[in-house]
């Protein structure tokens, strides 16, 4: 956890100087359960500051809280960090976005990220000019192109499954889309909800022997548990795969997504902004998607033999990283 109060310590001490706090900005952070990539997403925002001149322990403060994926945690952060007032809060992914934005109902800058469907999940009202001193970044992967390369892997699939937390607006908006394009593929989709981490490996079990393959979205909930996943994926000869590429180095057979880091670069240079007097209302929501087109190609190859895949050459030839 990252917990920087130098400047605040300070001050309460009498030890800064007079005029030195006005050059230091304050930044709370917050996310609704800690994953490889949404650390990644955070270790980058903090990097991309640090370039920019905001350097934390120096000219930033940095307050960093983990939800445990609880939201009524998430909730008593919120509150929190609107009472404490700091520069700009930045929450990553939705649970944190939609409780960041409802406790501080314009009165202290918001730029969110990693965040499927903004406006879907009523953070903001629109992706231009969102208003409300609210805006961020938007990080809903390219799941047409990933439906397409399990079609390429696994051409005679017919029914795939997909594990989600209904409780989560961004993974209702990509069982919705998967629907939609599954349409193309001529499959029938099998949901199985897993409400908690705890209803995860459940969730997983009840595709055995109904799905032909198994899809997991950017849904924190089940990717808290991907290691428990790939584990009766590879049981029950079931491949899996998955909306991020990181997924994939935990187990999934592959993915093709964008680098996370990343993700947490290009939302510093929306909270530098901010932080440099711009109006969040005012800035455009990021769409990464459609902003950027370095999409990787990630294959676990040594997990997808596990899981009785042999992936087609061109596919492993074609990948960013391959997994053995």
């Amino acid at each position: 956890m990252i917990r920087l109060a130098l400047v605040s310590a300070l001050l309460a001490a009498g030890f800064m100087p007079a005029g030195a706090a006005a050059d230091v900005k304050s930044l709370a952070v917050t996310t609704i359960v800690e994953v490889p990539q949404l650390v990644q997403v955070r270790d980058g925002l903090l990097q991309g500051l640090a370039e920019k001149g905001y350097i934390e322990g120096e000219t930033l403060i940095v307050d960093y809280q983990n939800a445990q994926g609880n939201m009524g945690t998430a909730a008593q952060i919120a509150r929190k960090f609107v009472g404490d007032r700091p520069d700009v809060i930045v929450p990553i992914t939705t649970p944190s976005s939609q409780t960041v934005v409802a406790a501080a109902e314009g009165l202290v800058p918001v730029v969110f990220t990693a965040v499927t469907d903004p406006v879907g999940a009523k953070i903001v009202a629109q992706l231009e000019a969102p208003g409300d001193n609210v805006t961020g970044l938007s990080d809903l992967a390219p799941i047409d192109a990933q439906l397409a390369l399990i079609d390429e892997i696994l051409p005679d699939v017919s029914v795939i499954g997909v594990i989600y937390n209904p409780g989560l607006d961004n993974s209702n908006t990509y069982v919705r889309l998967l629907k939609e394009m599954a349409v193309d593929y001529g499959w029938t989709v099998a949901e199985a909800a897993a409400p908690t981490s705890n209803d995860v490996v459940g969730a997983m079990r009840r595709l055995v022997g109904t799905a032909d393959a198994v899809y997991i979205p950017n849904d924190s909930t089940v990717n808290a548990q991907m290691e428990a996943v790939v584990i009766v994926a590879q049981e029950a000869d079931l491949p899996l795969f998955a909306g991020e590429t990181r997924a994939v180095e935990r187990g999934a057979i592959a993915s093709l997504g964008f680098d996370y880091t990343r993700v947490g670069l290009e939302t510093a240079k929306i909270v530098k902004r901010v932080l440099d007097g711009e109006d969040p209302g005012g800035i455009d929501v990021l769409v990464y998607k459609d902003a950027f087109s370095d999409f990787a190609l990630y294959v676990n190859t040594g997990s997808a033999a596990e899981m009785g895949v042999t992936v087609p050459a061109p596919v492993v030839e074609r990948a960013a990283v391959v997994i053995e």
